[in-house]
């Protein structure tokens, strides 16, 4: 049986919808308060996406959404239609603007409805002041489906200004394993970029992958140019498949220190694509884009 819980607690900062599968002891749970993010997932008893603390969000970007902009741009400076731009900079220590604008908004829900086979929600965000960095108004609607064997994520963006603007949008989600050096990556990707020391791509270089990338005790911080729409993770403890919708994907992969999660992320654009126009998107006044990213368990072979 699915149901929807709405969970507030004042004390602990916590505003959440929690998406529930009692049948499959599946949940999901979604803070509006720290930019709609999923914070926590478990799929038919498998814990997939946890809390990272003591890591904080603010630091981590935990499941964040990113948009207008994904990863960095570099010293947060770019040109759209001849005018200049320079967004805050909120990773000072690098001197780089970071993972978009709506990583911390306040989302607010828009609708639900149970089935059979799935609980969902919809929530939604709305920029109706225009910031220097980027002077553009658009709502932003996520959608977050529990079904039995998975979830899903559909993200609509809409140009609610008069002219246009610039976007690329990402997903931050990190995924744990009881043992990330014997979990497994299944990509099919050529080319991946090169980055300076800053994190900021200057090239593609032609690479060649296994079937199965094991994990080991790699440090990753690499963006792969995908061959097609899908990807494969594997742990101990469960496996899934994870997709887009978007022709085009970039796919970042990055493992922090000391702590049994990676980040595995599906991007219409890498880092400062404000600047190098990789993946770079336009949206024209009144017009929506709409993409979708799904994970779903597979069963062992």
């Amino acid at each position: 049986m699915f149901t929807i819980q709405h969970i507030q607690d004042q004390e602990c900062n916590l505003n959440y919808i929690e998406l529930k599968n009692t049948t499959h002891n599946s949940y999901a749970k979604i803070h509006l308060n720290l930019g709609g993010s999923l914070q926590e997932l478990v799929l038919n008893t498998k814990t997939i996406i946890k809390n990272l603390q003591p890591l904080s969000y603010d630091i981590s970007f935990a499941s964040a959404i990113l948009f207008p902009f994904t990863c960095r741009i570099k010293n947060g400076v770019y040109s759209f239609k001849q005018q200049h731009y320079t967004l805050d900079l909120n990773l000072k220590e690098e001197n780089n603007a970071i993972h978009g604008l709506v990583y911390n908004k306040n989302f607010e829900h828009i609708c639900e409805s149970i089935s059979d086979n799935a609980a969902t929600v919809t929530i939604g965000y709305n920029q109706t002041e225009k910031n220097n960095g980027f002077p553009f108004i658009y709502s932003i609607i996520l959608t977050y489906r529990l079904s039995i064997d998975g979830i899903s994520l559909e993200v609509t963006i809409k140009n609610t200004d008069s002219t246009s603007f610039p976007f690329n949008i990402g997903w931050h989600p990190y995924f744990c394993s009881s043992n990330l050096y014997d979990s497994y990556l299944s990509l099919k990707s050529d080319k991946k970029l090169l980055f300076d020391k800053d994190m900021i791509p200057v090239k593609a270089e032609n690479i060649a992958l296994p079937s199965d990338l094991q994990i080991k005790d790699e440090k990753f911080d690499d963006c792969f140019i995908l061959s097609n729409k899908s990807i494969g993770f594997k742990t101990p403890d469960y496996r899934f498949m994870m997709s887009s919708s978007s022709k085009e994907n970039y796919f970042q992969v990055f493992t922090l220190n000391k702590i049994n999660a990676i980040a595995l992320e599906f991007l219409t654009g890498p880092a400062n694509s404000f600047n190098n126009k990789l993946g770079l998107r336009e949206l024209n006044p009144k017009e929506t884009y709409t993409v979708n990213w799904d994970i779903k368990l597979t069963e062992d072979e």
